[in-house]
């Protein structure tokens, strides 16, 4: 059997999420599907800052309103690790609108619209070092 090296990837808990008070239910659900926090903090940042998250997506219709709504309230932000990291989170965490979603997903479970979808995670092992930076600069 050939054992994958362990990936990392950022995990938001987003401002809807935080404000249900959903945060330690969401971490639960993190390390009884095999992930690690190895990192996380309680923040809540400027739009200015939402802007450089996001930047990959500026030039898309909701880009402003993604922006302002990541700085609306307090997030956390976490680095989590396992074998497969990347795809395991966006499988858990489910489709962007939550109606699509799978059930037993996050979003599914939680999220309230497309947009308040309670969590947000890395799509690519490359992006996931970008963001990861973004947050924890060592």
């Amino acid at each position: 059997m050939i054992m994958s090296k362990n990936e990392k990837t950022l995990s938001i808990i987003k401002p809807d999420a935080v404000e249900r008070n959903l945060d330690n239910e969401i971490k639960e659900i993190f390390k009884n599907n095999g992930f690690s926090i190895l990192k996380e903090k309680k923040i809540q940042i400027e739009k200015s800052e939402a802007e450089k998250f996001y930047k990959v997506h500026e030039t898309k219709p909701f880009y402003n309103d993604l922006c302002s709504y990541l700085s609306s309230g307090p997030i956390v932000v976490m680095v989590l690790e396992k074998a497969n990291a990347v795809i395991d989170n966006r499988e858990l965490m489910g489709a962007t609108n939550p109606k699509e979603a799978k059930d037993g997903t996050i979003r599914k479970k939680y999220g309230i619209s497309i947009d308040k979808n309670s969590v947000h995670g890395s799509d690519s092992i490359e992006n996931a070092k970008i963001e990861i930076d973004f947050f924890f600069k060592d």
